[in-house]
């Protein structure tokens, strides 16, 4: 789906589907980022069948923390959520700026917090149709949940409540994953701490309360009002006894989690994960609330961590998913010998009321490399694109110059989003490798695709790249963002024509620096003409649609910063997201 991205678990929905009650939306959105520092988003239409592939951010801090996150406003446009790792006091967003389409989205905003923040969880409840709440890891590195108002006129938030730090524990850094019954209450799931360094390491669960504030233990009683009285866990039988129904599983190892959601009946259900006292040996459990006490079930030893680098994240399993729709079928990742040798392989296990395994099913096979970090998308109906995970080598969550592959996975899908029909021939009015520069001739017709694969002057970053008498595309010096000017109006990109690149020459931390841009020294651009909309994809990746109707294009020169034409292609017809990817040679 694409060649390159990856995501942690702890920062969702990383993937929703939307389908609204007049028909006219059908898509599916996922968000993940690249160890060049890139956060991208894939949306794939039902309706047409049309996959696009879109530039959120580039030169990002290239960790994979940093996984966008999506949020449907009652408008039916689409907000996205990205942070640094721990290391900065804001969350950034982007909103698309039309109903269900995040091919054009609005520049990027801000939300500034006095703490750090990490993993932005966002919820609209139908109880409060005028905020939304995002939940986070941020003051003192706790759970913590904020109110905002939705979006202005000029898509500005406010926080108008909070932010509120949930519970205290007695470990640094309690690990929460939430849910919502999308009326009044916010679920959340969470570990005493890390399990590194934190054994025992009991797993708790909660609801929050919108209209009261309160907090409260599966059953329903009220255990603190958030904003007033910072609830206390600890991993004791102390705790335990005073607070039987907060606690899940009182572990004497090391617990972490995976996913909080809801069984048929609307109790919660957990993926979970023990994790043994040297770290060796991780087992897969599926917890679920019957009505009176938690039911444990025991899936499958999930190996030792995942990853190539043996000295690091021990606790890294290979990860687990719920299907929310079916939510008695577990996706686990698990060790299997094959042609490649013990490879993460994907199975699914099916779980009956009573807490056994009725069935288990093998969805991958004999793979080159590690399929892991499994996650099911949400509210997809009856959408055919169901299970999207990594696939690959995996060496670290930063990129730094102990570890410069860092993160260097694909995403994969149980569906094909690159289906669209591929002929590169058709429509073909210029083709020419290493050409001289010169005056190219572009068809007089309502749509048109032009493909350049240029090297750039990276001693003198800036001015044009193409121009002609109606158009000028090119880079500002000042911000390194690329602009297009059509029929006297300049349109800026929100995104640095450069990556991430030198963090690869960084210690590993997350400290807080931004390290300078690498500047491309070459890079393909394709402009694509269609219903008076000019869309810009910069090595295959949406970065800039802007408006252009009636935009009659004779003819372009390359200018300075383009130093040498590698590959020239003219179509006289619109190229899809598939025939652009495949000239990007993504």
């Amino acid at each position: 789906m694409s060649k390159e991205g990856a995501w942690c678990w702890f920062a969702d929905p990383r993937a929703i589907h939307y389908e609204n009650l007049d028909g006219t939306i059908n898509k599916t959105y996922l968000g993940y980022i690249d160890i060049h520092g890139n956060i991208k988003a894939s949306q794939h239409d039902f309706n047409t069948g049309e996959t696009q592939e879109v530039m959120i951010r580039s030169w990002f801090q290239p960790d994979d923390h940093n996984n966008p996150t999506f949020l449907i406003l009652p408008d039916e446009r689409v907000m996205i959520f990205y942070s640094r790792h721990t290391d900065e006091p804001c969350f950034y967003y982007r909103i698309s700026k039309k109903p269900g389409d995040i091919t054009d989205l609005s520049p990027e905003l801000k939300i500034n917090t006095e703490q750090n923040t990490t993993y932005p969880s966002p919820f609209i409840l139908s109880d409060d149709p005028k905020h939304f709440y995002i939940c986070w890891r941020g003051i003192s590195w706790h759970p913590t949940i904020a109110q905002l108002t939705l979006p202005d006129a000029n898509d500005k938030v406010e926080i108008t409540w909070g932010p509120e730090q949930i519970v205290q524990s007695t470990a640094a850094r309690p690990y929460a994953k939430y849910a919502s019954n999308g009326k009044d209450q916010i679920y959340l799931a969470y570990t005493t701490g890390h399990p590194d360094p934190t054994m025992p390491n009991y797993l708790y669960f909660n609801s929050i309360d919108i209209n009261s504030m309160e907090l409260k233990d599966v059953a329903g009683k009220s255990i603190s009002k958030i904003g007033e009285q910072l609830h206390h866990v600890a991993a004791t039988e102390e705790y335990k006894g005073k607070y039987t129904n907060a606690v899940v599983d009182n572990t004497h190892l090391r617990n972490w989690l995976w996913q909080t959601t809801f069984d048929k009946k609307g109790n919660p259900a957990i993926a979970m994960v023990t994790i043994n006292e040297d770290k060796s040996s991780h087992d897969y459990y599926y917890v679920r609330w019957t009505g009176s006490e938690w039911q444990k079930t025991y899936i499958s030893n999930a190996g030792g961590h995942f990853h190539q680098s043996p000295d690091i994240e021990k606790c890294y399993s290979a990860g687990m998913t719920i299907d929310d729709q079916n939510p008695n079928e577990v996706y686990c990742s698990v060790p299997v010998p094959g042609k490649y040798g013990e490879v993460f392989e994907l199975m699914k296990y099916t779980i009956s009321d009573m807490g056994e395994i009725s069935e288990t099913d093998t969805l991958t096979r004999d793979s080159e490399k590690n399929n892991v970090r499994p996650f099911i998308i949400p509210k997809r109906k009856n959408s055919p694109l169901k299970l999207t995970w990594m696939y690959g080598d995996y060496f670290d969550w930063i990129v730094s110059k102990e570890r410069p592959l860092g993160f260097c996975t694909s995403i994969y899908a149980d569906y094909n989003l690159k289906c669209e029909t591929v002929d590169l021939n058709s429509g073909l009015t210029l083709n020419e490798m290493n050409t001289a520069k010169r005056t190219f001739e572009t068809p007089h017709s309502e749509e048109f695709s032009i493909f350049l694969d240029v090297n750039l002057d990276t001693a003198n970053y800036e001015g044009a790249v193409i121009k002609s008498d109606v158009l000028e595309y090119g880079l500002n010096q000042e911000s390194m963002k690329p602009y297009i000017s059509i029929a006297g109006n300049t349109y800026s990109s929100s995104n640095i024509l450069g990556n991430s690149d030198g963090w690869k020459q960084a210690v590993r931390s997350t400290g807080g620096r931004w390290y300078k841009p690498v500047k491309y020294n070459s890079v393909s651009f394709t402009l694509v003409y269609s219903q008076s909309r000019l869309t810009i994809y910069i090595n295959g990746l949406i970065d800039q649609v802007v408006p252009a109707a009636n935009l009659s294009l004779k003819q372009f020169e390359p200018e300075d910063l383009a130093t040498e034409i590698n590959l020239c292609k003219i179509y006289n017809r619109k190229l899809n997201y598939t025939e652009i990817s495949l000239l990007s040679k993504k």
